[in-house]
């Protein structure tokens, strides 16, 4: 039976989490007095012993919490889990939301043993029900439910607007179309007219936080610093031409500018990538275009529905 064998908490971020007899977790915050908490996803984070063993025969010298991890627990393979996972210790309940994390600076214990097990390893999770958790306790772990709501994200991209210079009305106006449209838009971000940046929050968008559907606009111009369709190829496995076909056809009603166009569209594993046009007028017009026939083409992505030739 799985179950938890130490909790830790840091009151100040960069410090080293320290054990601690038991930890409270509060709905939407995370664990109370830890630095991390806070309306975000990655509220409480968890490591397996099995993985902190393994480290140990190394050679290296670590300890609970040394990785950053909030709760230790034996018997689950985290890293192995999907996204929407349940985790009941107790009272409280815990959601699963992202597998591993991007190491941008290596830590002392890197620096150490030249590897760390945490952004590989380690999952993060939000607080669904409160309570308290301490070692000792038992966790039973709820899969994921086969038919939940999409998940979404949306990326603008645009060097005035990350510099502060212009606002940025077309990603907000993404997510709150899905959300009308019943998506759980887990995210948003602004980020400049950068390939690198962009491939980085696409891969983490699919791999790491398994996002069903990840919409960019903006960056799909004739302008030099218009990257984002290469980005795009750059990380999908399958490329979906038709969808960015038939938003070009689409546009042209609209106006012959759209011929310009090099939105492109694409699959990473089970995550859909489109690239949307940088205006919020066109933002809206493409989405009410693609709202209807998008949710078919997820169902089948993910295996919820039959081909449409066995139909």
């Amino acid at each position: 039976m799985a179950s938890v064998i130490a909790v830790c908490i840091s009151e100040n971020k960069g410090t080293q989490k320290k054990t601690v007899s038991e930890i409270r977790l509060v709905e939407g915050h995370g664990i109370e007095g830890d630095a991390h908490a806070g309306n975000w996803h990655r509220q409480v984070s968890m490591l397996a012993l099995e993985k902190i063993r393994a480290f140990w025969e190394r050679g290296a010298e670590v300890d609970y919490g040394d990785f950053g991890e909030n709760i230790i627990c034996e018997g689950i393979d985290l890293a192995g889990l999907p996204v929407g996972t349940r985790f009941r210790i107790g009272s409280a309940l815990l959601e699963l939301t992202q597998i591993g994390k991007e190491c941008h600076t290596h830590c002392a214990i890197y620096k150490q043993a030249g590897d760390c097990i945490m952004p590989r390893e380690g999952v993060f999770t939000k607080v669904i029900e409160g309570g308290i958790v301490r070692a000792g306790d038992s966790i039973e772990v709820i899969d994921a439910e086969p038919g939940r709501t999409f998940t979404a994200a949306w990326i603008t991209l645009s060097d005035k607007g990350a510099a502060g210079e212009r606002e940025d009305k077309s990603g907000p106006l993404i997510g709150e179309m899905l959300s009308e449209a019943g998506y759980d838009v887990v995210d948003g971000i602004l980020i400049a007219d950068d390939p690198k940046r962009l491939k980085a929050e696409l891969i983490n968008f699919a791999d790491r936080r398994q996002v069903n559907l990840v919409l960019t606009t903006g960056g799909t111009g004739f302008s030099p610093r218009d990257m984002t369709p290469e980005a795009t190829e750059a990380v999908c496995d399958r490329m979906t031409p038709g969808i960015a076909e038939a938003i070009r056809a689409y546009s042209m009603t609209k106006t012959p500018k759209a011929m310009l166009s090099r939105a492109t569209a694409g699959m990473r594993g089970k995550t859909l990538i489109i690239n949307l046009p940088g205006s919020p007028k066109a933002v809206r017009e493409c989405l009410e275009f693609l709202l209807g026939p998008l949710e078919h083409g997820l169902e089948i992505m993910l295996e919820r529905d039959a081909e449409c030739a066995r139909q």
